[in-house]
């Protein structure tokens, strides 16, 4: 029996290779359903993409191996000893990152929701807020805002202002109501020429994108280990290319070679950051002291990545899982603790999140479960009936199915008339 914290890309793949194995799991996840950055990460114009891969892990949670149990986070509602004391195989950790990195900027932190946002808050919001049952903080949509990044997840960031600016404008200055996930599939210089609009007729400036290094090395797409000159020069072209297609779709501005090193405060929020031009030498960057410039923005959000959550008595420095091996995502100091998936990864991404789980998962079966001596019956049956406990205090009587139906989202599709 293996015990997993997190049911969403990475945690149920590896239930389901454990399945596929004869090995029983039992999933704890911190929510009610097991969907983690696929229901709140993803923005909500990917909904093909969110449906399938969630159909992929309500599958997995309905296997008569996998045994499901929501809202319970590991940490505050059970502490990794605890769970080590049932005598488990394995416990896998596929707990993710949503802690955002924060800009070397002191006292940044003090100011979100004042004219800061970080990106993974920001995206979440963006995802629920058309629920009528949403209840979480607002976040702010204005033209010219400032977005400090320079992967996928921040130009999702940009889209997310100039889609949301665009449709606030045309229907506060034109009475139009326009799709904001129509609008997301055209493109908005399309999505205005058949409303027979200009953007320039708009009165938008547009938010900007800031990247410390070039366009060239945006991690927009995936890049082979010791990559070929020929491999790297492709993906440069094509990281170029992907840029420049998403500013002619979406019109977001974009600035190279700049890093925060301060922010404009005024009347206790922000309201510009201060950033200093960087070159870039033999793939390092550095900053040029003596180039500070000040772009003023009603709004800044950072999205310069993700971080594991601290967990009580598993996070290491900066609170990082310390991992002695990538590849098999074994904890130092803790035989039978393995982390998967984002929360080693780093990247956000599905298919990698998928690809470490299922390599970790391959790595537990062949060299640490196979002729360990399982559990005995007395503490599998210890083990069950703790998770029947912990089922009945979050609510749920084990009808899968019924419980999805139950908590599912109010999607933005199911809004549109």
């Amino acid at each position: 029996m293996v015990v997993i914290f997190g049911g969403a890309v990475a945690g149920s793949e590896a239930a389901r290779c454990l399945a596929e194995e004869g090995i029983r799991s039992i999933v704890f996840d911190m929510e009610a359903l097991p969907y983690g950055k696929i229901e709140h990460g993803l923005p909500k114009w990917h909904s093909k993409q969110r449906d399938k891969e969630e159909q992929t892990i309500d599958a997995v949670m309905t296997d008569p191996l996998v045994e499901f149990v929501p809202r319970v986070k590991l940490g505050e509602d059970l502490r990794i000893q605890e769970v080590l004391d049932w005598k488990v195989s394995a416990v896998l950790l596929a707990t993710g990152a949503w802690r955002d990195r924060k800009p070397s900027i002191r006292g940044i932190e003090d100011y979100i929701g004042k004219g800061f946002e970080l990106q993974n808050d920001f995206v979440a919001w963006f995802n629920q807020y058309h629920s009528p049952g949403y209840a979480g903080p607002a976040k702010e949509i204005r033209d010219g805002a400032v977005i400090i990044g320079g992967g996928l997840a921040s130009i999702d960031v940009a889209k997310i202002f100039m889609l949301e600016t665009t449709v606030r404008a045309l229907r506060e200055q034109r009475g139009v109501e326009v799709d904001l996930v129509a609008m997301e599939k055209k493109g908005i210089p399309k999505a205005l020429e058949e409303l027979g609009v200009k953007w320039e007729e708009l009165g938008l400036s547009g938010c900007t994108l800031f990247y410390r290094r070039r366009a060239c090395d945006m991690p927009l797409v995936p890049m082979p280990d010791d990559p070929t000159p020929e491999q790297l020069e492709q993906a440069e072209k094509v990281r170029v290319k992907l840029l420049n297609n998403m500013q002619s779709k979406y019109l977001f501005n974009y600035e190279p070679m700049k890093v925060p090193v301060d922010v404009v405060i005024e009347n206790d929020r922000v309201c510009g950051v201060v950033f200093l031009d960087t070159e870039v030498e033999e793939g390092r960057v550095r900053s040029l002291p003596g180039t500070e410039k000040v772009h003023r923005a009603p709004v800044v959000v950072s999205s310069i990545g993700s971080l594991p959550e601290i967990i009580p008595g598993l996070s290491g420095e900066d609170g990082m899982f310390t991992i002695e091996d990538y590849d098999t995502g074994k904890l130092r100091g803790l035989e039978s603790v393995f982390a998967l998936g984002n929360a080693v990864t780093g990247r956000g991404n599905i298919k990698a999140s998928r690809d470490h789980g299922r390599q970790v998962v391959r790595h537990l079966i062949d060299n640490v479960l196979k002729g360990k001596e399982g559990m005995s019956e007395e503490d599998i049956s210890a083990v069950l009936a703790r998770i029947k406990m912990w089922q009945r205090k979050a609510g749920f009587d084990g009808d899968y199915a019924s419980w999805v139906e139950k908590n599912k989202p109010v999607r933005y599709e199911d809004t549109i008339s």
